[in-house]
Parts: C-alpha cells; sequence; structure tokens
C-alpha cells in the first residue's frame, strides 16, 4: 500500500502539498514497478509506493515527512550542499526532468542509485511537487562484492552514469584509459545493463594477432580454406549474434584488417574466409584501447573513417590514481576474491596510507598483483607496510596523502586513514581563505568526505 500522504509546513515559502491534489497521482505511482516518491517542494518525502517500501524504506523507519536526503544519505542539508549533484536544483531552474546516479544508503547497505526526477507543476506555473523514481544499478557495487566492478568515488561514479545513459541505445561505445582499469569489467557491465544481457557477451583480443589469424578468429572459415581447416568454423562476429562484441585494444587492429572492420560496422555482414557467401549479423560494438587513437589518425596507422564509427559514444575510465577514494573498497574486494573462504585479512594503517598514496601506474591490475604478494607475508593475518614492495614504502608519504581522510567506515577493519587533528581541521574550516571546495583539493580528499567532517565537528 502506498504510504499515506501528508499535508507539510513549507520553510520556502512554497505553498504547502495537499493531500487531496496529490491522491491522483499517489494512486497511480502505486501501480508502478520501479521504486518511486513525492517530494514537496522542501525535500520532504510526501508519499512512497509499495516498491518503494520495498526496497529502499528500513523495517520500523518513519520516512514520510523527512527529508530526502535525511533518507537517502543520512546528510543534514541537500545534496548541492554537500558535495553532490542535487536534481531538485536543475529540476527548478528548468521545470523539466533531470536524472543522476547516486549512492544511497539502503537497508542492503550503500547502493548505486539511477535516480530521475520530475517536477509537477501547478495551475499558477508553480512547482507544487516532485516525482522521484529511483533505479538501484545492479552492474557495480558500493560495497565489498565477489564480482564485478566496485567503487563509489566521483571518477567512479560519472563512468557508470554514462554506461548506464547509452546502454539502453545501438550506439557504438568506445572505452579509453590506461592499461589495468578494467575495460573489459566496465564493457560486461554495459551489455549487463542493455536490451542485449541475455544474448552472449564475446571478447576478440586484438593485441598480436597477425592479419591472417585476426580475419579468421572474428569472421570464421570455410572447410578447406586453408592447410589445416578441416571444418567449417565460425568466427567470434556468428557467436555475438544478438549479444555485444567486445573488441579490446581495437588499436592494435593491422591498418590492412581495419578496411574489413570498418565494412562489417558499416553493413552488418561478412563472409568466412574461403567462402562466397555473405552473412548479415546483429551485435552492439564495444571497444577499448589504451592507444591515442586520434594521434594514430594523424600518422596515418589507424583509419579515420573507422575512428568515426566506434566513437560514437566515447567514455574515459579513470586511471586508480583518479579514483583513490576507492582503493579501500578495492582492496578489501580483491582480498575477498583472492583469499580462501575460510581466511581474512587487515590491513593496518600504515600499509592503507602507502596504498592510498601510490601513484599506481599498473592501476587495478597492479593493486591486485601487490595485494596477493603481500598475502604471502601477512602470516598473522595482518598486512603490514614491510608486506607492500619496496616502491611502495620508501621515502616520505606525499603531504596530500598523509592527511587524506579516505572512507574510514570503508576499510570495516582493514586498516583506517587519518585526518589532520580536530584542532587543525577546525583552525583550516575557519581561517581556510578559498571555498569548501578548494579546502577540500587542499586537503586531497572530496567535497563530500570533507563535508562529513566537518558536519562531525559541527562546522557543515
Amino acid at each position: 500500500m502506498m504510504a499515506p500522504p501528508k499535508t507539510l509546513p513549507s520553510e520556502t515559502g512554497n505553498t504547502p502539498v495537499q493531500a487531496d491534489a496529490m491522491r491522483p497521482l499517489i494512486a497511480f505511482l502505486e501501480h508502478e514497478a520501479q521504486p518511486m516518491i513525492v517530494l514537496d517542494p522542501d525535500y520532504n518525502i510526501v508519499a512512497a509506493n509499495a516498491a518503494y517500501q520495498r526496497q529502499f524504506a528500513r523495517s520500523g523507519t518513519q520516512y514520510v515527512g523527512r527529508k530526502c536526503y535525511q533518507v537517502s544519505h543520512q546528510y543534514d542539508v541537500p545534496c548541492d550542499k554537500a558535495g553532490e549533484h542535487c536534481p531538485m536544483q536543475k529540476a527548478r531552474e528548468t521545470l523539466g526532468s533531470d536524472r543522476i546516479l547516486h549512492v544511497h544508503h539502503t537497508p542492503r547497505g550503500p547502493e548505486h542509485v539511477d535516480v530521475e526526477l520530475r517536477p509537477i507543476v501547478g495551475a499558477d506555473g508553480g512547482i507544487v511537487a516532485f516525482v522521484e523514481r529511483l533505479n538501484t544499478v545492479r552492474s557495480a557495487s558500493a560495497r565489498v562484492s565477489e564480482g564485478g566492478l566496485v567503487g563509489r568515488s566521483p571518477a567512479f561514479n560519472a563512468v557508470l552514469e554514462q554506461l548506464h545513459r547509452v546502454a539502453p541505445s545501438a550506439l557504438p561505445v568506445l572505452l579509453q584509459g590506461e592499461s589495468g582499469t578494467g575495460k573489459e569489467m566496465f564493457a560486461r557491465a554495459l551489455h549487463d545493463a542493455s536490451d542485449r544481457a541475455s544474448g552472449p557477451f564475446v571478447v576478440v583480443d586484438c593485441s598480436g594477432l597477425s592479419e591472417t589469424l585476426f580475419e579468421s578468429e572474428l569472421f570464421g572459415y570455410e572447410k578447406g580454406a586453408f592447410t589445416g581447416a578441416q571444418s567449417r568454423k565460425p568466427g567470434l562476429v556468428e557467436t555475438a549474434q544478438h549479444g555485444t562484441l567486445f573488441l579490446d585494444e581495437i588499436g592494435d587492429v593491422p591498418l590492412a584488417m581495419q578496411v574489413k572492420l570498418l565494412r562489417l560496422i558499416e553493413s552488418r555482414t561478412f563472409r568466412r574466409v574461403g567462402g562466397l557467401e555473405t552473412h548479415a549479423t546483429d551485435f552492439r560494438l564495444v571497444a577499448a584501447t589504451h592507444k591515442p587513437l586520434q594521434e594514430m589518425v594523424a600518422q596515418g596507422t589507424f583509419r579515420q573513417d573507422l575512428l568515426y564509427r566506434i566513437n560514437a559514444f566515447p567514455i574515459h575510465l579513470p586511471a586508480l590514481r583518479e579514483r583513490w577514494q576507492d582503493i579501500p573498497l578495492l582492496a578489501q574486494a580483491l582480498l575477498r576474491r583472492a583469499l580462501p573462504v575460510d581466511r581474512t585479512l587487515r590491513i593496518d594503517d600504515e600499509a592503507a596510507a602507502r596504498l592510498c598514496a601510490h601513484a599506481w601506474p599498473g592501476n587495478i591490475r597492479e593493486l591486485r598483483n601487490v595485494l596477493e604478494r603481500a598475502m604471502l607475508f601477512a602470516y598473522d593475518g595482518v598486512i603490514r607496510a614491510r608486506d607492500l614492495p619496496p616502491e611502495l614504502v620508501q621515502g616520505p608519504l606525499t603531504p596530500a596523502r598523509t592527511d587524506l581522510p579516505g572512507d574510514a567506515a570503508a576499510w570495516q577493519g582493514h586498516g583506517r586513514m587519518r585526518w589532520p587533528d580536530d584542532a587543525v581541521l577546525r583552525t583550516l574550516a575557519l581561517e581556510f581563505p578559498g571555498t569548501r571546495k578548494a579546502l577540500a583539493t587542499h586537503l586531497g580528499c572530496s567535497e563530500r568526505t570533507l563535508y562529513r567532517r566537518l558536519r562531525a565537528l559541527g562546522l557543515a
């Protein structure tokens, strides 16, 4: 049943939301399968449908009449005043809908939620209420998980939001980023969020393939096409029918093969090696590379027309140093995946600080290798700085990272970062000449994390 509506007082001078006026809308939302809530212009939750109550309401917790940011984020102020984007602000300005990906507190813990908010405009042209639709993102986790993408930093959330914007379409997607940033995992998450999730996800590793091998792997071959071709073999393009074809390291495709790849993408047809028959195919194209394709076009080593075809929706995958806030969470997840079920490890303070301070040129792949190495030395169940490779422990910590707040809750016993003490932080907050955003940059943390610490000191 829909939670009962209330008439709520206004804090900003807007007309209070009247229950009678909202009843038709509330009755309509009750039939929606997705979680939905009604908000008044002062952020109060007026009503929620049954789907919201099942997925987002803690048992015995009152949420009708409370602020949305208190329920979803446990903030004392709206999201935009806590370092996050608030869709209600844009909706006020444009009188149109807005959509954003947030990390919400749920009965299951923190989760990525795709939030779409639409204003309800009254007869006088003013906004009388907002309807918010919430869709939990299943292709990534904001807490430790056994598999898949893990993260909750601003950089990670920005990529996840782009993935979910493009997933329902048929646009080709180009994932660009350094080696070790998890391109295949992001590509699989895109596939899982698309309408083709029930179809195959086929990976083509383009690096190191000769022209002949690339063509036979991609398109397959007929019996007798070459010496050793004892029978017909379907190619990876056929295998990806009604699914997703992921071309990893597309920058390594030989120039001569780029022409045939372009023809495949444009015509959606192909011929097996040694065959005459043309076959139609249906797949979603996702490509990835760590190479600068624009520079390769200028050098004549990558076709410009092919780049145009694969670059319809480019997404930059952040390096680990650009999403360092995720290191505690990633470290936990990688340890859990590498350890036997009956064994646990924690990371002490100094080792945690060293992990967050490192530049990680090899990105997540390097982090995984470092942790797996450290596991061999952690005989007593604790990973210490001495268990890390020499390049991580030599020299002093970078000042900005010595004072990293990290997400203390994210470590959950695996080590905890240190803030400046309360007196130092209070002085900084009161005397720092710049904005809160500038102070967050000065400390080397996100504005949201700084807000949480200032709130604890009563300075928010």
